[in-house]
């Protein structure tokens, strides 16, 4: 199994920024992509943004310009830089692999337990 644990979350004011990260351990043999998604109080999960092991990188049009992914893969670790945030992006933000046990298995998608990030107006 894996674990993820995600850490950085908290309140910062409209136009600030967070720093997100999350570490990946357990009986890894190797990550593929690594992501965030995020929740928020009635809405659907959805990507925010993704990073392949080539360092290829996706982000939700309603982060563009404003969050950077990036990955450590030696310490299975990704991180999420949030600028210039807005209210809109509160949400629980959960770390997302996709991981293989051994090099000749199939890969498994796995979900953090989330951190919450809290904008203030």
């Amino acid at each position: 199994q894996v674990q993820l644990q995600e850490a950085g979350g908290g309140l910062v004011q409209a136009g600030g920024s967070l720093r997100l990260s999350c570490v990946a351990s357990g009986s890894i043999f190797s990550i593929d992509a690594m992501g965030w998604y995020r929740q928020a109080p009635g809405k659907q999960r959805e990507l925010v943004a993704i990073i392949s092991k080539d360092g290829i990188t996706n982000y939700a049009d309603s982060v563009k310009g404003r969050f950077t992914i990036s990955r450590d893969s030696a310490k299975n670790t990704v991180y999420l830089q949030m600028n210039s945030l807005k209210p809109e992006d509160a949400a629980t933000y959960s770390c997302y692999v996709n991981w293989r046990k051994l090099r000749w298995t199939n890969a498994f998608d796995a979900w953090g337990q989330g951190t919450l990030v809290r904008v203030s107006s």
